[in-house]
């Protein structure tokens, strides 16, 4: 069951929903129907590798492809 973001494009406010199946998400603030979802950024813990196309943890090489890399 997911959280997402919402924005109501009728009186701006922004929320978030917790989603079960086909549940109708309507504004708080204004009762409007008319909203979207937001795109999401999320969290991850416990990462020990640096990201895709990110330089953390490559210092020493310019490739990124040195042992401290991987």
């Amino acid at each position: 069951m997911p959280i997402y973001e919402y924005i109501c494009n009728d009186c701006g406010e922004e929320f978030e929903r917790l989603v079960f199946g086909g549940t109708v998400v309507i504004c708080m603030k204004c009762a409007s129907g008319n909203i979207k979802k937001k795109m999401s950024a999320f969290g991850m813990s416990g990462v020990e590798k640096p990201f895709a196309g990110s330089k953390d943890g490559c210092g020493t090489c310019s490739k990124g492809s040195c042992s401290s890399c991987h």
